[in-house]
C-alpha cells in the first residue's frame, strides 16, 4: 500500500459558502497514479466542514437554511463571549458536520454516486483561504 498526501487551496466567502471540490479531488487521484484504495479529504480549521451532496441550486439554498435553524446566527454563544469574534455559530455548525470525508476509489475513479459531489462548507463569518488536505491510501 502507498500513502500519498496532497493539498488543495480554495477561497471561500464564509457564511455557509458551499464549494464543490470534486474536480480537484479527481485530479489529485489521477496525479497519484493510484488505482484502488481510499481517499480522505480533511479541511484544516474549526469553522468549516466536508460532506457530500447533490450540488444543485435547491440544495445550495436548503443546506444554509437548515443550518440557520440548527445553529442560528444572531444569538449569543459562549465562544463569542470568550473570543469576541462573533463566529460561535460557525464552530457549532462545523463540529456537527465534521472536518473529514472518505470515499473509496477503484480503477482510478472515485466511487461516488451519479449525483454525488464532495463539498466544503465554510461557516465562518468572513471570507477565508482554506487548505484542504487530500490523503490517498491505495495501490
Amino acid at each position: 500500500m502507498n500513502v500519498i498526501t496532497d493539498s488543495v487551496e480554495i477561497s471561500t466567502r464564509g457564511h455557509t459558502d458551499i464549494i464543490d471540490i470534486t474536480p480537484q479531488l479527481e485530479q489529485a487521484l489521477k496525479d497519484s497514479k493510484l488505482k484502488c484504495g481510499n481517499l480522505t479529504v480533511f479541511v484544516s480549521g474549526s469553522t468549516a466542514g466536508i460532506t457530500s451532496i447533490e450540488y444543485e441550486p435547491g440544495l445550495l439554498k436548503d443546506l444554509p437554511e437548515a443550518y440557520d435553524k440548527i445553529a442560528p446566527t444572531g444569538v449569543t454563544y459562549h465562544h463569542d463571549a470568550a473570543w469576541g469574534d462573533g463566529n460561535g455559530y460557525a464552530h457549532v455548525r462545523a463540529a456537527m458536520l465534521g472536518a473529514s470525508f472518505t470515499v473509496p476509489f477503484d480503477s482510478g475513479r472515485l466511487l461516488l454516486g451519479t449525483w454525488q459531489q464532495i463539498v466544503v462548507i465554510d461557516f465562518d463569518n468572513r471570507p477565508r483561504r482554506r487548505n484542504i488536505v487530500v490523503q490517498m491510501l491505495g495501490k
